[in-house]
């Protein structure tokens, strides 16, 4: 048979409140329940269903508070890449992809002269397709800026070019070939590509402007700037001591033009 204890006198208890400042403020005195038979090997009464559901709720907010306060440390020991100088709570860098793996557009710097759009093309095809080709050329002459861009079909394709044909010996030129991302590709690089730059005929220009017509004060104007020419031509000749005789320009004298009254 279990051993019982007999609880004979009630013990008397005390409750006390504080307040912030540490002072009292409410004092409240009761008795334990009356006595009973309790078993000796278990002298704490067993649980009810209230005290059971206070006490794992308080474990359960517990575990809850260790946690967050956990996960809110390890947060900001990971999002604690560098400090403001400025001051303040530490931050982390945005975590960006390498943008060079999606890129297809090249650029290709130190062109040799002779090397443009259909030697390109049919040099490079060798490595893979080919979209779009691009020399820089003068608006004037249409002569080649030496530098240029090229397209391709695969961003595999267009890091194998980088990565072969920089430094590359060509026609005693080291072409420079870089790989240009693709947030940094202007929206009209390749505007016009398709259009071939047909260069203008500079000596047909200055040979009509030359033998246009002109008028009295025109033709005036350009025999006066010879003759300065011619003077200043002269002088330079004394002054080194050559004694040569320039002849004279033909065409200088003009007459004036002779003004007709008609009779009414």
């Amino acid at each position: 048979m279990a051993d019982y204890l007999i609880l004979t006198q009630p013990k008397p208890c005390a409750k006390i409140g504080y307040g912030l400042n540490g002072s009292i403020f409410a004092i409240s005195l009761y008795f334990s329940p009356p006595p009973t038979l309790v078993d000796s090997h278990r002298l704490s009464p067993p649980l009810t269903h209230t005290e059971m559901g206070i006490k794992a709720k308080k474990s359960m907010m517990k575990k809850v508070k260790k946690g967050s306060t956990e996960l809110t440390t390890a947060r900001k020991e990971e999002a604690a890449d560098f400090l403001p100088l400025e001051g303040g709570p530490a931050r982390k860098l945005p975590i960006t992809e390498n943008s060079e793996n999606k890129s297809t557009v090249l650029y290709i710097g130190r062109i040799p002269h002779g090397f443009y759009e259909n030697e390109m093309e049919a040099f490079f095809k060798q490595f893979g397709e080919i979209r779009r080709i691009r020399i820089a050329r003068n608006k004037k002459t249409g002569k080649s800026k030496h530098f240029g861009f090229i397209q391709f079909a695969s961003p595999e394709v267009a890091k194998i070019v980088a990565e072969t044909m920089h430094n590359y010996l060509l026609f005693e030129h080291l072409l420079q070939v870089q790989i240009i991302p693709p947030e940094r590709v202007h929206p009209k690089l390749w505007k016009g590509v398709n259009r071939f730059y047909k260069p203008l005929d500079w000596v047909q220009i200055e040979r009509k402007r030359h033998n246009k017509e002109r008028t009295f004060e025109e033709h005036k104007k350009l025999v006066d700037g010879i003759l300065k020419r011619d003077q200043k031509r002269r002088k330079k000749i004394e002054a080194a001591g050559i004694d040569y005789e320039c002849p004279e320009i033909v065409g200088s004298d003009l007459p004036a033009p002779k003004k007709i009254k008609f009779e009414d």
